[in-house]
């Protein structure tokens, strides 16, 4: 960075830390891509994404920076907080056109109702006959806790791992590279695993509560 760079790919926190101790000048920026904005404007990020904004956006200017926005979902109010930093005339492009869902011909799904404490013993049945002794399978809950509790369950017979938050990032590389290479079949996760892994071959997904 002190010798100029052409692009620099971030977190807020980072990038702010590195403007705040002078390393980062902003000031001439032409392009600025927010990936995964509903999620960066939305978990307590928003505020940093100012700050770091700020800098490089003066208002109703032309000369502003080309503003990119990606996210998979886009409820109305991420179109209000785009307002900010695009021009008046932005374009809008969607690749999901009027369908709710788009979801691969080739997956089948399945609601299974049980009661909370026959959880675990339900989702090791539905391993058993989905994924079988050789299938991968990822399992979603929504506490640490929860990860936890279930990837220790006996009623999950095949060899099992949890990924979390707090779970730390050289340990996750280490699970992760474990299930990609079939060292273990059954990775139970919070949301942290839900965007940006690529993992071939998962024979079944299981979300151990309707996601809210």
């Amino acid at each position: 960075m002190r010798s100029g760079i052409d692009i620099l790919v971030g977190t807020p926190g980072r990038i702010k830390d590195h403007l705040q101790s002078g390393k980062l000048d902003l000031t001439k920026v032409k392009h600025v891509v927010l990936d995964e904005v509903d999620q960066m404007l939305d978990m307590g990020f928003a505020e940093q994404v100012e700050d770091i904004l700020r800098v490089a956006y003066k208002k109703d200017s032309e000369d502003n920076p080309q503003t990119l926005l990606f996210s998979a979902t886009c409820p109305h109010w991420v179109y209000d907080v785009a307002k900010k930093y695009m021009k008046l005339k932005y374009e809008q492009i969607d690749l999901i056109g009027k369908k709710t869902q788009k979801a691969a011909t080739t997956v089948e799904h399945l609601a299974i109702e049980c009661h909370w404490s026959q959880r675990a013993a339900v989702i090791g049945d539905v391993i058993q006959v989905y994924s079988g002794s050789y299938g991968r399978t990822i399992v979603f809950c929504e506490t640490k806790k929860e990860a936890n509790e279930l990837a220790l369950n006996a009623s999950i017979k095949q060899d099992c791992q949890s990924l979390h938050g707090d779970i730390p990032q050289k340990q996750r590389e280490i699970t992760l590279k474990g299930f990609r290479n079939g060292t273990f079949k059954v990775l139970v996760a919070t949301n942290v695993a839900a965007r940006g892994l690529d993992i071939p071959e998962v024979d079944l997904v299981v979300q151990s509560s309707p996601p809210k």
